[in-house]
């Protein structure tokens, strides 16, 4: 067999080069950094993918995926389903559930542990220690002891602790809402008469404000939610809250539930220089 000449050697090195180069994109590099630079884009992991490219990449994964999800805008940061406002009094009401249910079990669960403990023989001095079924008893015996300490230490715990309901557009009984309106119009009544100022100018805005009240009508603690982006407007809310205190007692029925309410308002000065609260979610 003829072996290739030096001329036939050269042209396909040629080839391979040219068809190597044919296949390479060149790019302006600025431009190339540029783009990661403005477009900065997450690198997620997705559990389905499509046919379909994406007109606009919101982010970097594994496979293409257009379209997908709930989210009308945007795209979910968490695995939570989305939700544009969480409404506080939902919230805090459905927490106020599962601690109660847990309660239950816990006591549940403390009267059983009682009940087994109670039901087994006391110890016998005379059975030799060695005996294998004494020996696993008294284990079962100080593992439920165990068990028996901790729960009564949570319980007692979560008792020291005030209980707290949070008033909201949400809050469904109608003692907190009877409460809440005689609150509000005693608030609104001390802005309207000492309506803010400064330098002899009156200051008009809007602001949360997380109001938290004792049970005994004290005012506990106030704090701005969102500004109104004028501090002394704040503070000044915050006086008037703190001082139409203390309100009213808690009735029986509040007490049941509450120790404290926590009352999230949205204070509107207007220019008509009256102050307007609404009950708002954080």
């Amino acid at each position: 067999m003829k072996s290739p000449s030096t001329l036939q050697i050269a042209l396909g090195v040629s080839l391979a080069v040219h068809a190597v180069l044919l296949t390479v994109r060149f790019v302006d590099p600025e431009r190339f950094n540029r783009i990661f630079q403005d477009t900065p884009l997450e690198v997620i992991l997705v559990n389905a993918k499509s046919s379909e490219r994406p007109d606009q990449a919101k982010a970097i994964a594994q496979a293409s995926l257009a379209g997908g999800g709930e989210a009308e805008k945007g795209r979910a940061t968490s695995p939570l389903p989305p939700s544009a406002l969480t409404e506080l009094g939902d919230a805090s009401e459905d927490a106020q559930r599962k601690v109660e249910t847990m309660q239950e079990q816990q006591t549940m669960l403390l009267a059983q542990i009682k009940k087994q403990l109670a039901a087994m023989p006391p110890p016998d001095p005379k059975v030799a220690s060695a005996d294998p079924a004494q020996t696993e008893r008294e284990e079962k015996r100080k593992q439920l002891i165990k068990i028996l300490a901790e729960i009564e230490r949570r319980i007692n715990e979560e008792n020291a602790r005030p209980k707290k309901r949070y008033i909201s557009p949400a809050t469904r009984e109608e003692v907190y809402a009877v409460y809440y309106d005689t609150l509000r119009r005693k608030i609104e009544e001390k802005g309207t008469v000492n309506f803010p100022e400064m330098a002899g100018k009156k200051l008009y805005g809007e602001l949360t404000m997380i109001l938290t009240v004792n049970h005994d009508g004290r005012v506990l603690s106030t704090e701005v939610a969102e500004t109104s982006g004028n501090l002394t407007l704040d503070r000044r809310a915050q006086s008037i809250a703190r001082s139409t205190g203390p309100f009213a007692r808690f009735s029986e029925a509040m007490r049941r539930k509450a120790d404290q309410i926590v009352v999230v308002s949205r204070f509107r000065f207007t220019r008509d220089e009256t102050l307007e609260t609404r009950l708002t979610e954080r």
